[in-house]
């Protein structure tokens, strides 16, 4: 889909860079649209690269791109325009100008050179003088299939003559780019064609408002940061203390390299946070493949045979293949044998056509391939449903039976005639519209294990049978303390991490109102333990265990630590502009100034990026600037060493991330000096995908992104900088066991709105350009 932007302007303006035109790239995006295109979070002043074209014409033979291409055009004699094989719209330039067209063409394919395909690929006349110059941009975007190619030709109104494509004779650049970075941006053009929003993405649309994931939907979590806290004095004494010693705690233990993640829990979350893709289970069904509930009656029963889900392929005949499945089970609602319908056809003549022929064998063999034994019924084939009116439909059954297998020779092919061209009846299988299924409200109940095989199952649910116990005697203990000073508004979140030995900790988030009417955020930890009694009179029998609700010793979050946000870069200027800016948002959205942005720069040549630090609305931010080839582990520990508060949280962290607002919030509430790390899991945007629209999986596997107290990291003995120089890839892993051995735990939760930005890796740290010809 290409656009196109002409724009007169007076030839006082200097003709210069004649014979070629600026052209931007922006590589590894998804789509096949210009609105795809406009979703790019870089698009349009970050392309991945700047380069120039001589002709307005381009066919890289590559994929899933997008082209911005702009700069000057120069009639050789005054003409009417009649056909541009491109569009054109409106500019938004402040240069005085004229706009003669604007225009644009649909999503057609056409090949190279055929200009006459489609009315869409001709504009309406333009007239263009041979002593003015127009600016044009077109915008161009290419998916993953077909021929990619796109050329902009003009003709003349005269009868006769034909398309060419404008050449570079009758163009120019808009400007010299050669010598500018990355990072500089003022030159770029700024027209409608870069910004105009199709119908559909108009923000007044019906349908745009609705979230295209649940995840996006409007959580109290997602602003929970913005309560005031109840000041911790109130909690005082309202549980009494208890030592906290989990039974999942390998301190010391000898580890092989990337065990740990072995060891790894997860806690369980109330209320749903919606944090399963299901936009996603299309695509991947993985979620149900361990439950009862998995109706998918054949991808059950390759499963159980170790095959994965089939997918929907064409066969000979134009039927999917999961098409013939549905009829090989439900199309013969039958119990005649196989042998008696052959006995039948052999009683007719040896003369029948081909056709007659095929759809006998075809039937043969669908009839043969149900299960040996198995009624031929779609009825018999789900267990658990509720099948109202079975007998009656017996008798019926018999009846088809007969009449399908008991077809006579015909009396003129008897006599000797040539064959019976009647075709074969066919029937359609009965549906039982009474049967129901007996169903209960349910939550799918999983193992705590990191589930390495499923990317879309989101968070362990918690039951409401399982909190809420909890939480009202938690506020029956406050209340007590406190004379009934506080009411509870509301339960905003809790997290279950489960220890059948010693006990489980609870993390409490609730909405209190006091005697004031005020509104206050309690976020805090408790420990259900639980208490064996060892001793009891000889006979008697042991007494069940009994749980004591307590708060644990030490084990409690600071809600003023500072979280510093450490990022090593190298020649990613787009992205390190956009880092800049989230951090700018995050700072002016929660007003919290206990953060610092630190970023380790392996000597960029794309930006200054320490002149955009100062340039930028941080409150705080720390710079450091490296030699050598980029190397990740010692990137994130020279950041490391900038921090001299030991008890602050260091967030080892990626370049490439959304950050929700709650990201600060949640970091700190998860980390416990001495005790606990926090490993947020991310989700990893599909290409094309947008914060917005987020398509994806969670980066189950990944510990990359990772929150622990400095002093807890110098203890566990920061980053592997030896085994992990120029590569990563596995330093998350080898660090994990680390602070595993240390006597730390992992919390690890799938976190709303917590993206990974989908990014082309060409030209990446590690990858170089492999040349034409080499």
């Amino acid at each position: 889909m290409v656009y196109v932007v002409i724009v007169s302007l007076s030839c006082s303006l200097s003709l210069q860079y004649k014979g070629q035109v600026n052209l931007h790239i922006f590589e590894d995006w998804c789509g096949s649209s210009t609105a795809q295109l406009r979703k790019n979070l870089h698009y349009p002043l970050y392309p991945h690269s700047r380069t120039t074209v001589k002709k307005l014409a381009v066919s890289p033979r590559w994929t899933n791109y997008g082209l911005r291409i702009f700069g000057y055009l120069h009639p050789y004699t005054d003409v009417c325009l009649f056909g541009i094989m491109a569009a054109l719209f409106l500019s938004l330039s402040t240069m005085s100008c004229q706009v003669w067209g604007v225009f644009q063409t649909g999503m057609e394919w056409t090949a190279p050179g055929e200009f006459g395909k489609y009315a869409s690929q001709t504009s309406r006349p333009v007239r263009l003088s041979v002593q003015r110059m127009y600016f044009f941009e077109i915008v161009h975007k290419q998916n993953d299939r077909g021929t990619d190619h796109m050329e902009v030709a003009w003709q003349l109104n005269q009868e006769g003559l034909s398309f060419t494509v404008i050449s570079s004779k009758y163009i120019s650049l808009y400007t010299n780019e050669s010598a500018l970075r990355m990072s500089d941006t003022t030159h770029i053009p700024q027209t409608a064609a870069s910004h105009t929003r199709t119908p559909s993405n108009q923000p007044d649309n019906q349908l745009s408002s609705q979230p295209v994931a649940d995840m996006r939907r409007v959580d109290p979590r997602d602003t929970l940061y913005q309560i005031p806290a109840l000041d911790s004095r109130y909690l005082r004494g309202v549980l009494p203390d208890c030592s906290y010693k989990p039974s999942y705690i390998i301190k010391g233990f000898p580890l092989l390299r990337y065990q740990g993640l072995q060891f790894v829990h997860m806690s369980y979350i109330y209320p749903n946070d919606y944090t399963r893709l299901t936009q996603m289970e299309t695509e991947n069904t993985c979620f149900y493949h361990n439950s009862p509930l998995d109706l998918d009656r054949e991808s059950s029963r390759q499963r159980r045979s170790g095959s994965s889900r089939p997918k929907s392929t064409q066969t000979k005949r134009g039927i999917s293949r999961t098409e013939l499945n549905w009829v090989k089970y439900f199309t013969f609602t039958t119990k005649t044998r196989p042998e008696h319908a052959n006995r039948q056809r052999q009683t007719s003549r040896e003369i029948q056509t081909s056709r007659e022929r095929q759809t006998s064998r075809e039937r043969q063999t669908i009839h043969r391939a149900l299960p040996p034994g198995e009624v031929r019924g779609r009825n018999h084939l789900v267990e658990g449903i509720d099948r109202g009116g079975e007998g009656e439909r017996k008798g019926e059954e018999m009846g088809v039976s007969e009449s399908l297998w008991s077809l006579g020779g015909d009396s003129e092919e008897e006599e000797g005639l040539a064959y019976d061209s009647t075709p074969p009846p066919v029937f359609d299988p009965e549906v039982n519209w009474a049967q129901t299924f007996q169903v209960t409200p349910v939550i799918l109940q999983r193992s705590d294990w990191i589930d390495l095989s499923c990317n879309v199952s989101g968070n362990l649910l918690l039951r409401p049978s399982d909190a809420l116990p909890v939480v009202n005697a938690f506020m029956d203990k406050l209340n007590h303390r406190h004379n009934r000073h506080f009411s509870l508004v509301r339960v905003l979140n809790v997290e279950r991490k489960v220890d059948g030995i010693q006990g489980s900790r609870y993390f409490l988030e609730l909405e209190l109102r006091d005697m004031t009417g005020q509104h206050l955020r309690l976020s805090h930890y408790i420990y259900a333990l639980i208490r064996h009694n060892r001793s009891r009179p000889r006979g008697v029998l042991r007494r069940a265990p009994e749980t004591l609700l307590c708060k644990p010793l030490g084990f409690h979050w600071n809600p003023t630590a500072t979280v510093h946000f450490i990022v090593p870069v190298k020649n990613q200027a787009r992205w390190v502009q956009q880092l800049i800016v989230d951090m700018e948002g995050l700072y002016h959205t929660t007003g919290d100034p206990y953060f610092n942005l630190i970023i380790t720069d392996y000597n960029s040549t794309d930006m200054d990026i320490e002149a955009a630090l100062k340039a930028s609305t941080l409150h705080r931010y720390q710079y450091v600037k490296l030699s050598g080839n980029f190397e990740r582990s010692a990137g994130l520990q020279a950041g490391i060493d900038l921090i001299t508060d030991e008890h602050s949280i260091a967030f080892l962290c990626d370049l490439h991330i959304h950050f929700p607002p709650s990201i600060i919030d949640s970091v700190r509430k998860h980390c416990v000096e001495g005790h606990m790390a926090f490993a947020p899991i991310v989700m990893r945007l599909d290409c094309g995908a947008t914060p917005k629209e987020p398509r994806g999986y969670w980066e189950v596997n990944g510990f990359g992104l990772l929150g622990i107290y400095k002093s807890d990291l110098d203890a566990a003995g920061g980053m592997n900088t030896h085994d992990f120089t120029d590569r990563w890839g596995g330093e998350d892993w080898e660090l994990l066991d680390r602070i595993l051995q240390s006597g730390l735990e992992v919390e690890r939760i799938y976190l709303r709105n917590f993206l990974h930005h989908y990014h082309s890796k060409r030209g990446m740290w590690n990858r170089r350009t492999q040349r034409s010809g080499t």
